[in-house]
């Protein structure tokens, strides 16, 4: 039997390549504003947790002394080192690993971030620790990722879909809930912002090889969705959504 870890792997070893050239994922304003992050430091090292097709390291390096892209998924990691070459990205490093056991000494980083990867983290508190172990006093940590809704029969539906999907899912959390886990984790909060990410439906599932019966069982849940859901999500006739992401900036 599997562990989750293995699911992981599998999954994205699979569909690197996919998510190098998804447009959800290799675009965005918020890649603009991780580089912003980055220029305010003095050759900064820095860290890309859950890399996944690389595309924060790839923002990251023009502004960095090294920024290193680290990813359970080998596979991914061998595509972003492959283009990374191809970028002329000498200062981009890969390492492979888990979230919650990062291989760095204590305040080793300035600058560290994670993008759409913490909802498939198993234990997110310790992968929040660990992040603030390595962050050097005054350093920046930046989570960008998907959120669920405080509605709960929204959140319902959402982690429903999800796990449908992409057995390596996790747990979607609202902002309050990462507001929450982060001051836990001893993070000073600096500043946070939300917006909706269209999710086109036919690429979102075809980019995770979801299987046809989990695609029958997607729609059927949108189907026989309430209608505030399906208003919250902006369902459209092809099944297209939005899904809620979230931005936070903290310190150390």
């Amino acid at each position: 039997m599997r562990n989750h870890d293995q699911v992981v792997t599998e999954q994205f070893g699979s569909t690197a390549a996919a998510y190098l050239t998804s447009t959800v994922h290799s675009q965005g304003a918020d890649l603009q504003d991780v580089a912003a992050y980055a220029k305010e430091f003095q050759h900064p090292l820095a860290l890309d947790v859950g890399s996944g097709g690389g595309h924060v390291s790839f923002a990251l390096a023009p502004h960095v002394a090294k920024v290193i892209a680290y990813d359970l998924s080998e596979e991914m990691l061998r595509v972003v080192a492959a283009e990374a070459s191809k970028r002329g990205l000498a200062n981009l490093e890969v390492r492979q690993g888990s979230a919650d056991q990062l291989p760095f000494r204590d305040a080793t980083f300035d600058l560290i971030c994670t993008r759409y990867s913490a909802h498939h983290w198993t234990n997110l508190p310790l992968a929040l620790a660990e992040m603030r172990r390595v962050l050097k006093p005054g350093g920046r940590c930046i989570v960008i990722d998907t959120a669920s809704p405080d509605n709960v029969l929204s959140d319902t539906y959402l982690q429903s879909i999800e796990l449908l999907r992409d057995a390596s899912h996790v747990r979607n959390r609202s902002l309050p809930a990462w507001q929450e886990l982060l001051n836990q984790a001893g993070f000073k909060l600096i500043s946070d912002k939300s917006w909706k990410l269209p999710l086109q439906f036919d690429s979102w599932v075809s980019r995770m090889r979801t299987p046809p019966e989990r695609i029958v069982a997607i729609k059927s849940l949108w189907d026989s969705a309430p209608a505030e859901v399906q208003s919250y999500f902006k369902l459209e006739g092809d099944y297209s959504f939005s899904i809620d992401s979230v931005l936070i900036e903290v310190e150390k």
